[in-house]
């Protein structure tokens, strides 16, 4: 039976919303309602917070969840997640890196990302979903990817890709979802690769793990994620949780 624990990395800085996982969204913190969710998933035997500030952990522990406290100098939630992993000197067998940003996550997506596991040659995962308005495709703030016929990522970037030269040509376009899977040496690995020039250029970490030949496994998705990034993304959960009415 493998043992599979998911963490949510949570960085208090943030330039447009200061503070962001202890926001609150209809009476109850970004970070406890990202717990919440991750909560739900019946694969997951733990579930941990990641974070550089004493206010969130305090916050975590508050509604009784697991937080643990990492470097402030982290450049992404995928080293936060590593020095966790370490902190932790247990046995696991796949590590989630679930998103602090995404309040309403379905569970069954995170659950989507560990079923990838099953397969033993795969040592890191995510999702995909497909897009269906050009003005998302053109948008250079959706991560597009492109997949090859065993269902590995060939490429992600900011732009439209593949181009469409054929006008005739039929082209699904996917959009990336940012939760990934790994294996724990793969995790430990990964934090310890140079940056590229084609990470740098477009700004994806996912692009160095490519770039040094690992595969990423990408399962497609139909349910959308509503990220939590400027006021206006902030007012739009607040209309969520009123229409939904939990």
């Amino acid at each position: 039976m493998s043992t599979i624990i998911g963490i949510i990395p949570a960085r208090y800085a943030s330039t447009r919303l200061p503070g962001k996982p202890l926001i609150m969204i209809g009476g109850k913190t970004m970070i406890q309602r990202v717990y919440e969710q991750a909560k739900k998933v019946t694969e997951l035997d733990e579930v941990y917070v990641a974070t550089d500030d004493a206010r969130i952990a305090d916050a975590v522990k508050n509604f009784g969840g697991h937080a643990i406290l990492t470097s402030p100098y982290h450049q992404s939630g995928t080293d936060r997640c590593s020095e966790v992993l370490k902190k932790l000197n247990k046995q696991v067998d796949v590590v989630i890196n679930i998103q602090g940003d995404e309040p309403f996550i379905d569970p069954a997506q995170i659950a989507l990302v560990a079923s990838c596991f099953n397969d033993a040659s795969v040592n890191i995962a995510s999702l995909i979903k497909k897009l269906d308005k050009e003005s998302e495709v053109q948008n250079p703030n959706t991560v597009k990817a492109v997949i090859n016929s065993l269902g590995n990522a060939l490429y992600f970037s900011r732009s439209p890709i593949p181009y469409r030269r054929n006008p005739e040509a039929h082209i699904t376009y996917y959009k990336h979802i940012g939760i990934y899977g790994y294996r724990p040496q793969t995790l430990i690995d990964l934090t310890r690769l140079p940056q590229g020039a084609i990470e740098k250029a477009e700004s994806l970490e996912q692009l160095r793990w490519l770039e040094n030949g690992y595969d990423i496994r990408l399962k497609e998705t139909n349910m959308e994620t509503i990220s939590i990034d400027t006021p206006d993304d902030l007012m739009k959960a607040e209309a969520y949780v009123k229409a939904n009415k939990e």
